[in-house]
């Protein structure tokens, strides 16, 4: 019955995916033959267009990080592709669509596979104007760029208080983030230590750089007011610096932890200059807000250099030897998994 049911959906009985396993405290990952039966539970089966490479990605694949919360699991935290069956009767047979973060490869199943199955609160139909290739060239790193100027803005964010500062510019957060801003209006300051991409980062619409192995960060509890707002992708030192450094009703959009998850911070920055520290979570998230989000992306906050930032495009057999060089911090912009690029 199951062999028929899956013949029926033009499903084959097994198909590739990248799945990462845990045997006592050692990682290991690779492409494996699984089945339908073999994913976690949801309730679409999509079948999968692209996927892409995410600092989470690399790091729950090669073991350097926690990501996982149970195993094994496929990995990829992003796809977009076509929907093969649904019991939701949100998606229909043929429906373009995609999902970000929602827990993909945290808590269940992600991208890496010729098939996904999902749970349909997780999912965006496919923007108009928009590819099934354009949404993981955005991916989970474009909707929480997205996602961290919209929570700006709702707070009272404009331009006429100030240069906003991007921190982990080259990062695929900060590249979009800084693209983003620029084309809505404000001057944007990039943070960043590998100064020999300036070129990249204007280009993107950075109006100047720092370099943060030149920053006396000091110590007062207040410093000079630099900056209207901040988009920070790296916590510790450096966000406390942002929050003693920012004008008043300045918003900080706090996304990363590479520099730390300890915050040294007093709270004059809060009561004294009325800073707010807007803490971003792109994977719990509403459906209404995800949409919301997808809307800006495919409008307003379309990206101009999506290009610029998404440059690569790797084969799903090339997967394994791409990692490294995320966890090593030697990647500049985005990279795209091919999976089936028919479907687009």
């Amino acid at each position: 019955m199951y062999k028929k049911a899956l013949n029926m959906l033009n499903i084959p009985e097994k198909f590739t995916a990248f799945r990462i396993h845990k045997n006592d405290k050692n990682i290991t990952s690779g492409f494996e033959q699984i089945s339908l039966n073999d994913l976690t539970a949801g309730e679409v089966v999509v079948k999968v267009a692209y996927s892409d490479i995410n600092y989470k990605d690399a790091l729950a694949a090669t073991g350097k990080g926690r990501i996982l919360r149970t195993y094994p699991l496929v990995g990829g935290i992003d796809l977009s592709g076509v929907v093969v069956s649904s019991e939701d009767s949100r998606f229909q047979t043929g429906d373009k669509v995609l999902v970000c973060g929602a827990q993909l490869s945290e808590l269940y199943d992600g991208g890496y596979s010729e098939y996904a199955r999902v749970k349909a609160d997780s999912i965006v139909n496919l923007p108009i104007g928009m590819s099934l290739r354009d949404v993981m060239a955005l991916g989970t790193a474009g909707y929480t760029a997205a996602l961290a100027i919209q929570r700006m803005e709702d707070n009272g964010q404009i331009p006429e208080r100030g240069p906003i500062v991007v921190t982990g510019a080259t990062g695929g957060v900060g590249s979009f983030a800084i693209n983003m801003l620029s084309n809505i209006g404000y001057e944007v300051i990039a943070y960043t230590g590998k100064t020999e991409q300036e070129p990249y980062l204007k280009a993107l619409g950075a109006s100047k750089l720092i370099n943060r192995h030149d920053i006396e960060m000091g110590t007062k509890p207040l410093e000079n007011a630099q900056w209207g707002g901040a988009i920070d992708n790296v916590g510790g030192d450096t966000l406390a610096w942002l929050t003693r450094t920012t004008n008043i009703w300045g918003n900080i959009a706090s996304i990363g932890l590479a520099g730390g998850y300890k915050l040294e911070s007093t709270v004059m920055p809060f009561i004294l200059r009325g800073v707010s520290l807007l803490g971003i979570n792109s994977v719990e998230m509403p459906l209404s807000v995800r949409t919301q989000g997808w809307k800006r992306l495919a409008s307003d906050l379309k990206p101009t250099k999506l290009d610029l930032i998404s440059p690569t495009t790797i084969k799903f057999a090339d997967l394994p030897q791409a990692f490294d060089a995320y966890v090593e911090g030697s990647v500049t912009g985005r990279t795209v998994v091919e999976i089936d690029a028919s479907l687009d």
